[in-house]
């Protein structure tokens, strides 16, 4: 088990490492992002400009800048951003971090629910109308931006509908903390988390009625329904959890990917100034100490996220269990 983690552990460390190197490079190479001038101001002087290289340290080996940064990042913590002179990129992105988390856990819970529920009624009830109705509506679901979504729920709760009874609780776009008023948190991102959760709740119930009828005719299926359960017990207690491995591994690396920043877009059309949307405002100024943290935020994340899957893999099949 020691030696398991400790190889799961210098995986982390390589894919943290290279995804870091790759997004070091990548800005250098991008024409145009020199942050001299950014920081230096507009027609700033030659003598102004060679004193901002010497202070921030471009003018030192790209290898020596890549050191800097990533101790700053992560020993000292003392990264400040290129754009917004004085501010530190931790400390903004530990106070978005919270935002990004609440948005996405409550999209989660909507979707895993949901699309569990709509997925196993559509196999239940295979190629009969509701079964084409329940895939009719993932369908529609995956078809809808999000973006767009959130445009047309804003519209009717904050515009046309918001004085009525039905909207008149919905409050203006941004964030309440929960500490603050726990109702208000809830009235604040009830709306962005069934945005967020309508595109997954398609793809998942899918993707997991597909699983759930391969698995009907598996040798295990019918040998539950030779010994007389019932269809109900064999779709939940046998079909349901094979299919849950799949189902946990999309699970596993989406969540991930949002908490890491991917609702960007939603966090955008809300109003919500979390981890995606201060990564949205990073890559417009081309702030490289903020990119940097960011993606390294996500990384790890996403990392941390497969590492759980493959943990979660043991626990749903006996069959890994029995490789190990």
């Amino acid at each position: 088990m020691l030696t398991s983690l400790l190889h799961r552990l210098g995986q982390t460390l390589f894919v943290l490492f290279g995804i870091s190197v790759l997004v070091f490079a990548v800005f250098f190479a991008t024409p145009g992002a020199d942050p001299t001038a950014r920081i230096a101001g507009r027609n700033a002087a030659p003598q102004t400009i060679e004193k901002v290289r010497r202070e921030y340290g471009f003018d030192r080996p790209i290898t020596v800048q890549y050191a800097i940064m990533m101790k700053k990042l992560f020993i000292t913590r003392d990264l400040a951003s290129y754009a917004n002179r004085g501010e530190l990129v931790v400390p903004e992105i530990v106070k978005a971090a919270p935002i990004t988390a609440s948005l996405v856990c409550g999209a989660a819970i909507i979707w895993v629910v949901g699309s569990i529920g709509m997925g196993v009624l559509a196999a239940a009830m295979k190629d009969t109308w509701v079964d084409r109705s329940v895939m009719m509506l993932g369908l529609v679901g995956i078809s809808i931006p999000v973006f767009w979504l959130g445009q047309v729920a804003n519209m009717i709760t904050q515009n046309r509908y918001h004085d009525t009874w039905l909207f008149s609780w919905v409050p203006g776009l941004g964030y309440i903390p929960f500490a603050e008023s726990p109702l208000g948190w809830f009235k604040a991102l009830v709306i962005p988390w069934f945005a967020l959760a309508v595109m997954f709740i398609g793809i998942y119930s899918r993707v997991l009625r597909a699983d759930l009828v391969a698995l009907s005719e598996e040798d295990f299926m019918r040998t539950a329904r030779a010994k007389g359960l019932s269809p109900s017990r064999i779709l939940l207690r046998h079909g349901l959890r094979t299919a849950m491995i799949t189902f946990v591994s999309l699970f596993g690396m989406d969540f991930a990917q949002l908490v890491g920043g991917g609702a960007l877009l939603t966090e955008v059309v809300f109003g919500l100034p979390g981890v995606g949307r201060l990564t949205y405002q990073a890559l417009n100024n081309m702030d490289l100490p903020l990119i940097m943290a960011t993606v390294m935020y996500s990384a790890v994340f996403v990392v941390v996220a497969n590492a759980v899957v493959d943990m979660l893999y043991i626990l749903l099949d006996p069959r890994v269990r029995e490789a190990r």
